[in-house]
């Protein structure tokens, strides 16, 4: 299945990031189908430069964004949407949400 999504660029500290089009199944390092756009989080104001054809292009073709790349797509309204977690939960703030309630269950058995 296709992917659209980030592959970072840039030197240590300096992060930037291609948009890229490439099966989901091979490594983010690898050769891509097609470049797609450029983004850069540092720079002031952010660059965000995508190719708004080749992407609708590429999407009717069955191609899927990322969490963080369909969120980039719908600010830059390329496509229509709302916007979806891009990060799961942090698993210490889950773990100790659990034992919480496990102490309240505790005294009303």
């Amino acid at each position: 299945m296709l992917s659209i999504r980030l592959t970072r660029v840039g030197k240590k500290k300096k992060p930037s990031f291609r948009l890229v089009i490439m099966d989901k199944r091979r490594d983010p390092w690898g050769k891509s189908l097609e470049n797609l756009g450029v983004y850069n989080p540092q720079a002031k104001p952010k660059v965000i430069q995508f190719k708004a054809d080749r992407i609708n292009f590429w999407m009717s073709k069955g191609a899927k964004p990322t969490p963080t790349v369909w969120n980039l797509l719908v600010e830059q309204k390329i496509i229509e949407g709302k916007k979806t977690k891009a990060h799961p939960t942090h698993k210490k703030a889950a773990a100790e949400a659990k034992p919480a309630e496990k102490k309240e269950a505790a005294p009303a058995a």
